[in-house]
């Protein structure tokens, strides 16, 4: 349930720290930031200052090799912070490899590591206990595979790189994760439902959605995913006044606007805490009570509320 990769030593070169303004709806009213909010820490941090002129903007825009998000674990952290106080992040990142079974090179990987820290303060009111001294607030980890997105669908992969600042194939291997696998009850959860079951509640997705990748925007899906968790978890008879503090995202393919799509799901406790599994899926034919197949999952997701 709690799985995060560990963060490795890596050059200076591939380190940065970078300052995030917050919005005042990236704040909760018990002052934690908003899982949603972390992520937009690895621009400035990452794609900004490490990737921007890197060999890795090379390849994206000489050779259409471009890395696309299929995994996002996102933490919440310590609190409580003002809607004011600037976020000091701190962000690395690291190329690796996939191996088959048979020891085979089958993707190539851009691994991102972000955390953020902030002075603990309050929007309103009293300075709260321990007012000015550091605490970290989140942090984010964000897994990409290298492809070409826009050649013949037998081009796509990427197996090498060709530039002349980047290895062939990067030294450093990683472990790879089955999107599938979100849908496993974690060990010793205590679960709701005695198995997934469509939200009744349809997606239209519209250009709110969307971003300029012209398809749905990777945040919305647990945006969306939490607010169908709550309608489940207050059927059960338990109260919605918990906070998303965790969130781990496997995407397999995007949404794009005028889509239609539904939210299939499974709640559980854990650890005194409340917890949802599930994956976004086309919207199943009318009257149909189970939804498709989870090969043909958008995405699949676990999310953890704490009050």
């Amino acid at each position: 349930m709690h799985y995060f990769p560990d963060e490795p030593h890596v050059p200076e070169q591939q380190q940065a720290n970078a300052v995030m303004h917050l919005r005042f709806e990236d704040v909760s009213q018990n002052g934690r930031v908003m899982l949603d909010a972390l992520p937009h820490g690895l621009g400035p941090a990452i794609w900004v200052k490490l990737l921007r002129a890197s060999p890795v903007e090379a390849l994206m825009t000489t050779q259409g090799i471009i890395p696309i998000l299929t995994r996002l674990i996102i933490e919440g952290g310590d609190g409580p912070v003002a809607a004011r106080e600037p976020l000091e992040l701190k962000g690395s990142y690291q190329l690796a490899r996939t191996e088959d079974a048979a020891s085979e090179v089958n993707r190539l990987i851009l691994a991102m590591w972000l955390s953020a820290s902030a002075r603990r303060s309050r929007t309103y009111g009293p300075p709260p206990p321990g007012a000015g001294e550091p605490i970290q607030v989140g942090r984010v980890f964000a897994e990409h595979v290298f492809t070409r997105p826009f050649a013949e669908p037998g081009a796509r992969k990427v197996l090498r790189f060709d530039a002349a600042d980047l290895p062939p194939v990067p030294p450093e291997r990683y472990a790879w994760r089955s999107p599938e696998a979100l849908m496993g009850l974690p060990a010793g959860a205590e679960p709701f439902d005695p198995e997934p079951t469509l939200d009744p509640i349809p997606i239209a997705f519209g250009l709110d959605h969307t971003d300029g990748n012209q398809h749905v925007n990777s945040l919305v899906y647990p945006r969306l995913f939490a607010e169908a968790a709550l309608r489940r978890l207050a059927q059960h008879g338990h109260g919605t006044a918990v906070l998303a503090r965790r969130v781990e995202v496997a995407y397999r393919k995007p949404c794009f606007a005028g889509a239609r799509a539904r939210i299939v799901l499974r709640t559980f406790a854990i650890d005194g805490a409340l917890g949802a599994l599930g994956a976004f899926v086309p919207d199943p034919p009318h009257g149909a009570e189970s939804a498709a197949p989870e090969a043909r999952a958008y995405c699949y997701i676990r999310t953890l509320f704490q009050g």
